[in-house]
């Protein structure tokens, strides 16, 4: 159940998936975890977002808490896993966290599908799904060696600021009106 906000379609479950040309961002579930686990395995993933890949079991146990929603009544999660059609499985995540009409956004793709244009399609899906719902600003933050990870706040609709943040550069989108 999607709880904090004051908009029904983020209360909401998505009414089925996120359709892209060749993607469905699918809402995260409990069994996503041994897929993920495989998808997110190269520790070289991890260079930039820090950590290690976790085990199936691990996953298992994180995504069950995210399935529940945050504990905070003001504040949304949107977790979905990547669908590639072409290919008929799992490559990665985008989420958001949703409160007081501002939504932090970030993506993982894994290693074997990475440059083939898959993070920036999802991060564009979610950010022009996030704007459909009336958030009224989307952030990112993005390690300021990780070109690639720039390039998809951009396609996002992002644009870079002066700001730091615990070493990334902060992404930004705001509405105009």
């Amino acid at each position: 159940m999607w709880r904090g906000c004051p908009d029904w379609r983020l209360r909401s479950p998505l009414m089925g998936p996120l359709r892209t040309d060749r993607l469905d961002l699918v809402p995260l579930r409990v069994e996503h975890a041994d897929e993920m686990a495989e998808v997110l395995s190269d520790p070289a993933l991890h260079e930039f977002i820090g950590g290690e890949p976790a085990t199936a079991e691990q996953l298992r146990l994180r995504y069950e808490k995210q399935v529940a929603g945050s504990p905070d009544p003001t504040v949304t999660w949107a977790n979905l896993v990547i669908w590639l059609r072409a290919e008929d499985r799992l490559t990665g995540y985008v989420q958001a966290t949703i409160a007081h009409g501002t939504a932090e956004i970030a993506w993982v793709v894994g290693t074997p599908w990475q440059g083939r244009g898959i993070a920036s399609e999802s991060a564009r899906a979610l950010a022009d799904w996030l704007r459909s719902t009336g958030v009224t600003e989307i952030v990112a933050h993005v390690h300021p060696k990780h070109a690639a990870s720039g390039a998809v706040a951009a396609a996002a609709g992002l644009t870079q600021t002066d700001a730091v943040v615990d070493g990334e550069s902060r992404w930004r989108w705001q509405t105009t009106s």
